[in-house]
């Protein structure tokens, strides 16, 4: 029996491209990025520069920084049918020219729907969610009060990225891999897992709502924030955990995919977040690839944080903090290339 009857590619896609300094389309996204877009250049001194259909294109907020949303109309100007247009980009962060640093890489995620949203005692001011891929996009505005906010999954989130907008407060993430619901991470820092309740309550969040404290980087009054939420679906998207053992022949994390795109924090040490993808790293050792949602670095070429690709899973094949520090708690995110089992009934293979 096949684990999904979509193509993962349909939901999720990368896409490497070239900047050229000037204004133009950029087409294979495969859909239009009509949910999140995540853009890095991947040479040094480049932010890593988000924006998503909720909040429009030309508003972009960086995941290494505190800083609120921007409105910025020379980074990326609108999403496409197959892609998305940039402008002139004085800031290299999406359309850097110059033969020697014009390579680029974009993640999106499909969302689209955005009517129908009931429940929770915040209702979202704008919203887009999709019931087949398990992400939601909610902009509201704090209350100060304990709340919850409804997210129109259907089944348990097991991720959810908070950014205050309009100031300067951390990147607020809960994981299902954290020890509890008391627990959050960091994105754009170092930090190990931390405990407050005034972030999620000290609650798990349910099949229809998740719940925010009081504590200002996720609810202050007045103030107003965009949730990204996720929920793993069976042979597209996992998140997960494993722990590290320090050695070259790294713990096996299961996805039961795979992998497009991974991304990896440790919860116990002060190390880096790191992404890979599979279009930056060829064959099936991601090296050179990795890339820090917390730094303006261009690509890793160390091989103590690469990872081995396979048709089930990855592992980490080095001794390295961000990927495989002795009995310290990782935390991953995962992204479908192909299923285990496809909706052809046919196993996926290894690079």
């Amino acid at each position: 029996m096949a684990y999904i009857n979509f193509k993962p590619q349909d939901y999720f896609n990368t896409l490497i491209y070239t900047g050229t300094g000037s204004s133009h389309a950029v087409t294979g996204v495969g859909f239009q990025p009509n949910g999140l877009s995540w853009f890095k250049g991947r040479q040094t001194g480049r932010d890593h520069y988000i924006c998503d259909a909720v909040r429009g294109s030309t508003k972009g907020i960086r995941s290494a920084k505190t800083d609120g949303e921007g409105t910025n109309t020379t980074n990326i100007t609108s999403f496409d049918s197959d892609g998305f247009t940039i402008g002139t980009d004085s800031d290299g962060e999406v359309n850097e020219g110059g033969s020697t640093e014009n390579k680029h890489v974009s993640w999106h995620w499909k969302a689209g729907t955005t009517s129908g949203l009931t429940g929770g005692t915040i209702t979202p001011s704008a919203y887009s969610y999709n019931t087949t891929s398990k992400l939601s996009i909610l902009k509201y505005t704090g209350t100060g009060s304990n709340a919850t906010i409804a997210h129109m999954l259907g089944v348990k989130p097991t991720t959810i990225i908070i950014k205050r907008l309009n100031g300067l407060k951390a990147w607020a993430v809960w994981h299902t891999g954290l020890t509890s619901a008391n627990y959050h991470l960091t994105l754009n820092t170092t930090s190990v897992e931390v405990a407050d309740s005034g972030y999620w309550q000290s609650t798990d969040p349910t099949s229809t709502v998740f719940s925010i404290g009081t504590n200002g980087h996720v609810n202050e009054s007045g103030d107003t924030y965009i949730a990204y939420v996720f929920s793993d679906v069976k042979g597209y998207s996992k998140m997960g955990s494993y722990i590290g053992n320090g050695n070259v022949d790294g713990t096996f994390a299961y996805t039961g995919f795979r992998a497009a795109w991974i991304m990896i924090k440790d919860t116990q040490d002060a190390e880096q977040g790191i992404i890979f993808d599979n279009k930056r790293a060829l064959g099936n050792v991601a090296v050179p690839a990795g890339l820090f949602p917390a730094l303006n670095n261009g690509e890793g070429t160390s091989t103590t944080r690469d990872i081995q690709w396979y048709a089930n899973g990855f592992k980490p094949d080095g001794g390295g903090g961000e990927v495989n520090f002795i009995g310290k708690k990782y935390v991953y995110w995962a992204f479908a290339e192909n299923p285990l089992i496809g909706s052809n009934g046919t196993a996926g293979v290894a690079r």
